[in-house]
């Protein structure tokens, strides 16, 4: 079992596919007139708060022209773990024709069921800033916004993937002097549901199937009665057409055996 490598990226769709979810975020800010002053995208990235809250504490700074750019967007991950709920049939399999030649088939078990914890956080020095940020988010969480990741490229497989918000908390991240930069956090968490899928594995279409049946006698050398043989019918059609089977039976006399390689009576 284990030893055969394959790598699907499916873990790696699935964050990408959460992190272009919150990629064009835009923020607005007005003057006491009501006119725009300012329009930005929002920054995201990926990595662990703590590393942004750590270089704004090196850098209290507030005047210096280079500095971590708040407000801006981060996301983590903080579980993987296995969901009995939706766990499929594991006898199960995939078919796929291995190219348009149709001499090999492509076959996969079920994949399994889990579920990837992802924590967002939203990082801002004004009030109104995250909070703008914030009602971009929400509206679209009932509590769920699925997406659609291309699971299986070689197998045809595109899954949607449900990405579920869990709760929301707020910190207001502000100790010190009033020379120190401050950071109000929200932080949300998510829950990505998807599937792991094992390897793949090429096999060789079956279009012929014979049975011989002997006579059941305590004998060396059994009388051979008759062959079933079993055929696609179209014999051209491939693994995944829709098609019948042509059913012939022979009788025979004798105590030959087929050869499967050079397929004569011997």
């Amino acid at each position: 079992m284990l030893g055969q490598q394959f790598y699907h990226e499916t873990i790696r769709k699935v964050i990408v596919g959460f992190g272009t979810t919150f990629n064009n975020i835009q923020l607005v800010r007005k003057d006491s007139s009501g006119n725009v002053a300012q329009s930005m995208k929002v920054p995201l990235a990926y990595g662990p708060r703590e590393k942004f809250l750590v270089r704004l504490r090196a850098d209290p700074d507030l005047g210096s022209k280079v500095a971590v750019t708040l407000p801006r967007i981060g996301f983590e991950i903080q579980n993987l773990s296995y969901d009995p709920t939706r766990k499929l049939n594991r006898v199960q399999k995939f078919k796929k024709v291995k190219g348009a030649t149709s001499r090999e088939l492509d076959t996969q078990f079920m994949p399994v069921p889990y579920n990837l914890s992802i924590q967002l956080y939203v990082m801002a020095k004004q009030s109104d800033d995250a909070l703008q940020i914030v009602e971009q988010i929400l509206p679209y969480f009932q509590p769920d916004y699925t997406i659609t990741i291309n699971d299986m490229a070689d197998m045809g497989i595109k899954r949607d993937v449900p990405i579920i918000l869990n709760g929301i908390s707020y910190e207001d991240n502000y100790q010190g002097d009033f020379d120190q930069r401050r950071a109000l956090i929200y932080t949300l968490d998510f829950t990505a549901k998807f599937y792991l899928y094992g390897p793949v594995t090429s096999t060789g279409v079956i279009k012929t199937a014979i049975v011989d049946q002997y006579t059941d006698m305590p004998d060396k050398s059994p009388t051979r009665e008759q062959r079933y043989t079993v055929k696609p019918d179209p014999f051209s059609a491939d693994a995944d057409d829709d098609f019948g089977f042509n059913e012939t039976t022979s009788f025979f006399q004798d105590a030959k055996e087929l050869n499967p390689v050079t397929g004569d009576d011997e």
